[in-house]
């Protein structure tokens, strides 16, 4: 029933463990995503009935190859050698019926030799917060994983106290990230690295030569993935190099958040008590952890003092990589065709406006277009100002629709989700998933309740992780 061909599981067998899921008691399908299992070629009624064993970890299906992942990374800045798929495992890579390629993965799937201690499962909390967002991200046209399924696994997950235990199917173009790499540069495994980064480059990058040709690659995808994060004022809460994948997708939806009221050092993670995640941080974290990727390519390369150079000229190209994408997507949300640096008077002077007074990150942009921004701006006078450059610039309304989302997955709205579905009731889960499928459409009752900013009491002021 799933078409598999997996080419990770032929890498050098120390990359990975191979290992089944732990089953479990009880499963019950929460949803299939079906438009998603049309583009995997998988049938969506087969995946809601015979397929839920599959789907819950108890069943392993024909042609898979289940293995849990090896990588380390720099989390907060500092060193661990020993992460890896702690709560999570490689099913198998699904080829679509166009040949483009996907891993399939089961994530809350059970304890693996990287789970340090962990019980490799994941509440309910989680699972729907990471299925709302992802698919919430891939409907605005970000590049991101995707959720496939959601189950419960009718077992309790301790934390704090007893949780409803849950496992999400993941499909990404890869699960491959920064912290791949650095573990086998700093295992001194030169074979591993090598045979990694052609595995990248004939799966994600072809046109890239060697490793200079590879960073180049991600340096780019990044540089976009950031852009675009910040357009719609999404904080991702761990930009540690271990949540960095290569393929340019956003991954690993711990503590991630959208912005209410705009401030660009917004944190939400209750694990970033210094910031380094902050909204505005982030473009300057990618950099850093490009830098971290680079300097595990350079075992790949002759004459080390050459190839330092070689490389840092690669990164110190970064900062324009990055404002052109910027510009590209914040113009595009201003209605500016063929933006040039001129522009960036225009989109910084709002955003200043939009600080100053806490504007409403998402309502703000969705009501220019409308002439209805005014109410959002706590500065009148200010803002008639720039209004009226903005128009001499002849803004394209139907770009600025088609770039501005009218809704977002809002963190209060995502806590209420989850505590009608602990309490058994999904009814407010499909309801989100069905409203944000369409962020771009003009607000109608389906979905004018998700473009509500929260009120005081409603503030989500901190995420968690999960784990």
């Amino acid at each position: 029933m799933i078409r598999f061909d997996n080419s990770y599981a032929r890498l050098p067998e120390r990359m990975f463990n191979r290992q089944t899921a732990a089953p479990v008691g009880a499963p019950k399908l929460i949803a299939v995503n079906r438009d998603l299992a049309a583009r995997l070629g998988i049938d969506a009624d087969w995946l809601a009935g015979a397929g839920l064993d599959v789907l819950a970890g108890n069943v392993v299906p024909d042609g898979a190859a289940p293995l849990a992942q090896a990588y380390a990374g720099h989390q907060f800045g500092h060193w661990n050698p020993g992460l890896g798929d702690g709560r999570a495992l490689l099913l198998g890579e699904v080829l679509a019926p166009d040949g483009a390629r996907f891993d399939l993965q089961l994530k809350g799937s059970g304890p693996t030799p990287y789970s340090r201690r962990g019980d490799g499962r994941a509440w309910l909390g989680p699972v729907l917060r990471e299925y709302i967002v992802s698919e919430a991200m891939a409907a605005m046209g970000l590049p991101t994983t995707r959720a496939l399924a959601a189950v419960e696994t009718g077992e309790t997950v301790w934390r704090e106290t007893g949780l409803p235990g849950a496992v999400l199917t993941r499909v990404a173009a890869s699960h491959i990230r920064v912290g791949t790499f650095q573990l086998f540069a700093a295992m001194g495994d030169t074979e591993a690295l090598a045979a990694l980064t052609d595995h990248v480059i004939a799966r994600h990058y072809p046109q890239a030569q060697g490793p200079e040709g590879l960073l180049r690659a991600v340096m780019q995808a990044q540089a976009a993935l950031i852009a675009r994060w910040m357009g719609v004022g999404f904080i991702h809460g761990v930009m540690n190099t271990d949540n960095m994948a290569v393929s340019g997708e956003t991954i690993d939806y711990g503590p991630c958040a959208f912005m209410d009221g705009y401030h660009p050092m917004t944190v939400f993670s209750s694990i970033d008590a210094q910031g380094r995640y902050a909204y505005g941080n982030q473009p300057r974290i990618a950099l850093w952890n490009l830098a971290q990727f680079a300097t595990a390519l350079l075992p790949l390369l002759d004459d080390r003092e050459a190839a330092v150079a070689r490389l840092t000229a690669i990164l110190e190209g970064f900062p324009d990589i990055y404002e052109a994408e910027r510009r590209a997507v914040f113009a595009a949300k201003l209605g500016l065709v063929a933006p040039t640096p001129d522009d960036d008077g225009l989109i910084d002077g709002l955003l200043d406006l939009m600080q100053a007074g806490q504007s409403d990150f998402t309502q703000t942009f969705a009501a220019l277009a409308s002439d209805s921004a005014e109410g959002h701006i706590l500065d009148r006078a200010a803002f008639t100002d720039w209004r009226a450059r903005w128009s001499a610039r002849g803004p394209d309304m139907e770009l600025m629709a088609r770039s501005n989302p009218q809704i977002i997955p809002r963190n209060h709205q995502i806590e209420a989700v989850i505590t009608a579905a602990v309490a058994g009731d999904y009814a407010p889960f499909h309801a989100m998933n069905a409203a944000l499928s369409r962020p771009f459409a003009p607000l109608d009752a389906a979905t004018r309740p998700y473009a509500a900013a929260p009120t005081e009491g409603e503030r989500v002021a901190r995420t968690f992780c999960g784990t």
